[in-house]
């Protein structure tokens, strides 16, 4: 909890403000009991009304004091703790836009969603009370005592039996509460991630009529959630009703003994009056306090899920300054893989083997392979998704691992195999890939990417609005606005991550003859599970389990690779494997 408290520090001054105007109406607040002490005994007892009125005004005045001083507390303890949510938000989701693959696959991002929206707000709340009350509290209570005491020390004895009461109910709801706001937490990070998944693959659940599936996970998810805050509720119950009965109990026995002693003179009704006022502000006070101490356990898991965040060290870093590399601008940039080997986090067998290839300016490099040959992982490895187990990957001669990262991802661009848009307008998709691209560049870009008809035909052309993960597209759309994308950037490299599945043959076959000139000085990358796709290619590389088993041309690998040729026949169509086994039967013949 300090950790996180210290991003508190710029809002100290008006801390230190909000101090000023608690203290300002705990002072009024503090006056008032006295005061109408004053007029019961002095004036009402009397008749006196011109007394009445001059410290009835009084009052009026000190009301509005303590009024004033109230709204100056709300208005900015509720600043600073906003704003100290906000800080803390844009700093954890800076930390999290540096997480490398390995940070989001150990934390989940249904869990990082909640730790930066939920548990930043139970901070806020805890916040926002705590300087209401942490100084309103501690102040009423000691000035509470003391007129207490004033007024009558026998009857103030009275507090002895209430006040240990109020602390150990504290204590014991306070330690019981602790264990189960940690469970709720976790709960609450298991509900997120069974929704995400489930409106994310809403399609998939029905595709498989697995909605009955789906939603007992939900519901159970639901469940345990629900029980789990119904055991935190009942707990918090409790102090309602605990504190009421010792408050109302500490009343009724005041007014008993009170009234003894004003039978025999002691003691007069104004000071009973403002004696049982007082006491309900010292109860009070230890009430707002025991809503801090319930709160603070909630608070504290929070604070420490979120420090888990900020804290984690990352494995993808920035090179030492150091070792830092400047990279040399350049129009062309040769890629060369030499022994890479790889294994995810936590998995016991490599996946990659002794990768080694060079892609020069002007090739095209094609990988192809089977489902979990390594493909996608190359492209991973590239862009510094994940630091290689051994071997180097070299740009110009240069090691990545060496290369500032965001010089480095600003020489790739780069299509997912998951294609990915975000909710906006098609042009503000197209100007994530060049941030200050014009109208003209895009419209250029989406030329090449075979995607200018759809889009001029939307009513607002560039400017149609994007849904969000682009749903009111098709698949070949969206593939083909992902490669806009990348294609308005000019980069080097190139990696198209499977991009052209969606494509019918035409559309592919001119996509990649567009794209000829804007990639001529670049390296291209083609990840693809089709043949025709990559045929062409400068240098094709066949993966198997995690190796390269060939590479070279397509006719080359026709004649020298098996498992190319395994793939080639298994994408045959019905009349070219016809035709092929008629070959096969008249070369026998003859």
């Amino acid at each position: 909890m300090k950790k996180i408290l210290r991003g508190f520090k710029p809002y100290l001054p008006t801390f230190y403000l909000v101090c000023f105007f608690v203290l300002g109406r705990t002072m009024a607040d503090l006056q008032l009991p006295k005061l109408m002490a004053k007029i019961v005994n002095n004036g009402i007892a009397t008749g006196d009304t011109a007394y009445i009125l001059k410290v009835g005004g009084q009052m009026l005045l000190v009301a509005l004091l303590g009024m004033s001083c109230a709204i100056g507390t709300s208005y900015f303890s509720t600043r600073n703790a906003m704003g100290f949510s906000r800080d803390l938000r844009n700093k954890t989701f800076n930390k999290i836009e540096d997480f490398g693959q390995r940070e989001f696959d150990e934390f989940g991002t249904a869990s990082l969603i909640t730790r930066s929206t939920n548990d930043v707000r139970q901070l806020q709340m805890l916040l926002m009370m705590g300087q209401r009350m942490m100084l309103a509290a501690p102040i009423t209570f000691i000035g509470g005592i003391y007129n207490v005491l004033s007024t009558k020390v026998a009857l103030s004895s009275i507090l002895i039996f209430s006040l240990p009461a109020v602390v150990l109910s504290v204590i014991i709801i306070a330690k019981k509460a602790h264990p189960l706001f940690d469970i709720m937490q976790k709960r609450l990070d298991r509900l997120n991630l069974v929704m995400r998944e489930g409106l994310s693959g809403v399609r998939v659940v029905r595709a498989f009529i697995r909605d009955d599936y789906q939603q007992e996970r939900f519901n159970k998810a639901n469940e345990e959630l629900t029980d789990n805050a119904i055991r935190v509720n009942r707990l918090m119950a409790l102090q309602s009703p605990v504190m009421s009965i010792i408050m109302n109990s500490t009343i009724i026995a005041t007014l008993w003994f009170g009234s003894q002693f004003i039978n025999r003179g002691d003691l007069m009704i104004g000071d009973l009056m403002a004696f049982i006022q007082y006491i309900g502000m010292i109860l009070g006070s230890l009430m707002g306090m025991s809503m801090i101490f319930i709160m603070y356990p909630r608070a504290a898991v929070s604070a420490d899920r979120v420090n888990e965040i900020l804290e984690t060290d990352i494995c993808i870093r920035q090179p030492d300054p150091d070792n830092l590399i400047i990279f040399p601008k350049s129009e062309e940039i040769t890629i060369e893989f030499d022994q890479v080997n790889f294994r995810y986090p936590g998995s016991e067998a490599p996946v990659l083997h002794d990768i080694n290839f060079i892609g020069k300016p002007g090739q095209t490099v094609a990988i192809i392979g089977g489902t979990g040959a390594g493909k996608s992982t190359l492209a991973q490895l590239l862009l510094r998704f994940y630091d290689l187990e051994s071997g180097t990957i070299l740009l110009n001669g240069k090691d990545i691992s060496k290369l500032d990262l965001q010089e480095l991802r600003s020489k790739i661009a780069f299509v997912s195999q998951k294609t990915l848009l975000f909710s906006g307008t098609i042009a503000d998709n197209l100007r994530f890939g060049k941030e200050d691209a014009s109208d003209e560049e895009i419209l250029e870009a989406l030329k090449i990417a075979q995607a200018y008809d759809f889009v001029m035909n939307l009513p607002d052309g560039i400017n149609g609005e994007v849904a969000q993960g682009g749903t009111n597209f098709s698949g070949g759309q969206k593939q083909r606005l992902s490669i806009a994308r990348a294609l308005i950037r000019k980069a080097p490299i190139y990696i198209f991550d499977d991009s052209f599945s969606a494509l019918d043959f035409k559309t592919d076959s001119n996509l990649r003859a567009a794209m000829a000139e804007r990639t001529a000085r670049s390296t291209v990358i083609i990840i693809a599970q089709r043949v025709s796709t990559i045929m062409n290619s400068d240098l094709i590389l066949v993966m198997d389990e995690g190796r390269i088993v060939g590479q070279g041309t397509h006719e080359t690998l026709l004649e020298s690779c098996k498992v190319y040729q395994e793939i080639l026949e298994s994408q045959l169509s019905v009349e070219e494997y016809s035709a092929k086994a008629l070959g096969q039967e008249a070369g026998d013949l003859h």
